[in-house]
């Protein structure tokens, strides 16, 4: 069969979908990935066809500065606890949080031209299966409109499933946002919105059955394979650390598309600066800033692979990014999350990664990026490295994770899925 996955313009969702990608590929089927031209040249080094959806636009970082939020604080509980639960909503109110969503999503990733655009090109390629990252709706929309069976791909816990409930159950104020956005255009084509455009026909879920989920949705369960993108690693990597080795990072999508609200890196430094451990730390240059002193037991590195380099460190602190979540329990390295105070962004992902790492005994939940101060930071990163139950308890989760299907195991269950659903439309 075909099958056409459809990412946003990050990265890190890209290199998510690879491991799957070529999972079917290798069982014999057709792959071809699309995304705005930004991702072009990612595609390509991932090895994979790929094609480019909507003309070039401004960089990604302008797109994001010129996007405005609704008025109003961003976590209601943020002030009084320095933490969030996932039961919070952005401004109090999940018809606000789904609306400033969609209108980032459409505004920013996908103005309706993309969506036309990826509508032309699956009409010439004619999918069999569409499966499209959680935020990339047109890939819902070209399924439809040419009969394709489609499937969203989520990265962590699954916040639409969870918001759209909400709304359904009356709580906050009124409206609809995804459908104002795609119901017109699936009118254009003869096609008709129903919650499978939000939700899809079911659901690729690579994260830890101990990831909360919400009820109703029929979730394929995946492990989730790491993949960092093409990279050599510094032969420094291998050689056995002096010390204990920490990794300080904040991912590389938040800093591609220059969103700020995450924790100082002044302040993260200052944290480590008097522990008796080798940091390795990822900031490039902007994020740096000309005025960070960078401590005497810390290498600042712009990138290097985490496959190659968590194995050899004894914690991860991070902002709740799913790549460097996944790579840290890929190797049973207990980890220090500092969810990022991008607006509502924190309870896509990183809140349920911290409850669930902490519950179970393998991570901490420091403080989100606007509370956290260096004192915290330490704190919490000493009980991990101190605490020898944070990695056995992360080792014990790996061993959990280990067991779930691969993307190989994986492509027979999509297969039947797939022909099924034709199958039942026919």
């Amino acid at each position: 069969m075909r099958v056409l996955f459809v990412t946003n313009p990050f990265k890190a969702h890209l290199y998510a979908q690879v491991p799957l990608a070529w999972a079917l590929r290798a069982a014999g089927h057709e792959v071809c990935v699309a995304a705005p031209p930004e991702l072009s040249e990612a595609i390509a080094h991932c090895g994979l066809p790929g094609v480019a959806i909507g003309a070039d636009m401004p960089p990604l970082h302008e797109r994001v500065a010129g996007f405005e939020a609704p008025a109003g604080a961003c976590d209601p509980r943020g002030d009084r606890t320095g933490r969030s639960v996932q039961s919070d909503y952005g401004w109090g109110d999940p018809h606000v949080e789904l609306r400033d969503f969609t209108l980032g999503v459409h505004q920013v990733f996908f103005p309706d031209a993309v969506t036309d655009d990826l509508v032309g090109f699956a009409r010439a390629w004619l999918p069999d299966l569409v499966i499209w990252d959680s935020s990339a709706f047109p890939g819902a929309v070209a399924a439809q409109v040419v009969g394709a069976v489609h499937a969203r791909f989520i990265l962590s816990v699954d916040r639409m499933a969870q918001v759209r409930a909400a709304c359904r159950a009356g709580l906050g104020t009124a409206g609809d946002p995804l459908r104002d956005w795609l119901q017109p255009i699936l009118e254009r084509y003869g096609r008709d919105f129903d919650e499978t455009t939000v939700l899809g026909k079911w659901t690729i879920a690579p994260t830890p059955p101990w990831i909360w989920q919400p009820e109703g949705v029929h979730y394929v369960p995946m492990r989730s394979v790491p993949f960092n993108g093409p990279a050599t690693t510094p032969r420094w990597v291998f050689e056995p650390p002096a010390r204990r080795r920490v990794c300080i990072t904040q991912g590389i999508s938040h800093r591609d598309a220059g969103i700020g609200e995450a924790a100082s890196v002044s302040g993260l430094f200052e944290a480590v600066a008097d522990l008796d451990v080798e940091v390795i730390a990822t900031f490039n240059a902007q994020q740096l800033g000309p005025a960070t002193a960078i401590p005497d037991n810390v290498r600042n590195v712009d990138f290097v692979p985490f496959t190659s380099l968590l194995p050899t460190c004894a914690a991860l602190v991070h902002d709740g990014g799913v790549g460097s979540f996944a790579t840290a329990s890929e190797h049973a390295v207990p980890q220090v999350i500092v969810p990022h105070d991008a607006k509502v962004e924190k309870w896509w992902g990183p809140v349920a990664m911290s409850d669930g790492l902490e519950s179970r005994g393998a991570g901490v939940y420091a403080a989100n990026a606007n509370s956290l101060t260096p004192a915290i930071l330490r704190d919490s990163l000493r009980r991990v490295l101190e605490d020898p139950s944070f990695a056995d308890n992360a080792a014990r989760l790996r061993t959990e994770t280990r067991g779930m299907p691969t993307p190989a195991d994986v492509v027979p269950a999509l297969e039947k899925l797939t022909a099924d659903h034709r199958g039942s439309h026919a």
